[in-house]
């Protein structure tokens, strides 16, 4: 693994109630997060400087190199399920994480994958 990484040199990979992130030259796990309140599908947001967490009902920010929390979002009562997570920079969509859990770049003119 190299000594300094950016988020140009990860992967995001999530299931169950984990977030891992992987060197893109070697595959090797960079760091992993185990969500401290529940299980389920994990649904990812990768914008500039954060990673997105949302899994049933619960979010948070991480540091994408680290995986270091930033913030919790409990959505107390609000309820539960898939979440579904967009966010902008300079009045652009960046991207969106689908009810299946995949990434789709909503600036690139595309169907998504479809």
């Amino acid at each position: 693994m190299r000594s300094t990484l950016t988020t140009d040199d990860l992967l995001f990979v999530s299931f169950s109630d984990k977030v891992f992130a992987l060197d893109r030259a070697d595959g090797s796990i960079v760091w992993k997060w185990k969500s401290p309140k529940s299980t389920g599908l994990v649904a990812l947001l990768p914008s500039g400087d954060r990673l997105f967490v949302s899994i049933n009902g619960y979010t948070w920010a991480l540091d994408p190199t680290s995986g270091a929390e930033l913030w919790f979002q409990p959505f107390k009562k609000e309820g539960v399920g898939v979440a579904m997570l967009a966010t902008m920079t300079g009045g652009v969509s960046n991207a969106q994480v689908t009810a299946a859990g995949a990434l789709s770049s909503s600036s690139d003119g595309g169907d998504g994958g479809a």
